[in-house]
């Protein structure tokens, strides 16, 4: 990959429904044993912290699990969903604001190989039109395809394991926002429109019919 540039700290330090549409996009880059994993990011949702009914961190809920999301910005909070799916998020906002974006869905742009035997134990030549687009259209299908795992919690996304890089060229895209995903237990919380992605992007999770466009 060439002309990327990892973003900074001050990147990071938005809330969280701003950080979610600005990082659509970008690229995360997965550096395993001298291999590296580059993803596109082309779907998010913002979790707004303390007032945000589907955040863990609503009403300042400080435990050993969401610790991390009151510190710095710009770096990853891991938990597992189901028992068994990793979750990528990025921490955003101040410090002691709780608020993150979780990594929703990316687009897979270099180390298909490896990428491929990750998420399949595969070749990615014997990968089906269907499984090529469902490597990544997931928080755990992305977390299975980059080797992401509870272990990368508290990371920081400004050192050189996981990261964010821009292109330095100005991206075109529409995005569209829509309620969030498998949140109904959040109340009205539900219904607010922070997942983003990228309008006509195969790799989103899930196209929503009555798209609103930003």
């Amino acid at each position: 990959m060439h002309k990327l540039k990892k973003l900074d700290r001050g990147f990071y330090n938005k809330d969280s429904i701003q950080l979610s549409k600005d990082l659509l996009g970008k690229i995360l880059v997965r550096e395993l044993e001298g291999e590296k994993l580059y993803f596109k990011i082309v779907e998010t949702e913002a979790y707004m912290g303390i007032t945000d009914k589907a955040a863990h961190s609503y009403g300042g809920k400080f435990t050993e699990r969401t610790k991390v999301m009151f510190g710095k910005c710009g770096v990853a909070y891991v938990y597992i969903i189901y028992g068994m799916y990793n979750c990528l998020n990025v921490v955003a906002a101040d410090e002691g604001n709780p608020q993150a974006v979780l990594i929703r869905a990316a687009e897979p742009i270099e180390g298909f190989e490896v990428i491929s035997r990750l998420r399949y134990n595969k070749e990615f030549s014997e990968l089906t039109k269907k499984e090529i687009r469902n490597i990544a259209n997931g928080p755990g299908k992305l977390c299975k395809a980059a080797d992401i795992t509870k272990k990368d919690n508290g990371t920081d996304l400004c050192n050189d394991l996981i990261y964010f890089c821009d292109f330095n060229e100005e991206a075109i895209f529409d995005i569209v926002c829509s309620k969030r995903i498998n949140i109904d237990y959040a109340e009205e919380a539900k219904d607010y429109l922070w997942r983003f992605y990228i309008k006509d992007n195969k790799f989103v999770s899930k196209i929503d019919k009555n798209e609103v466009i930003l």
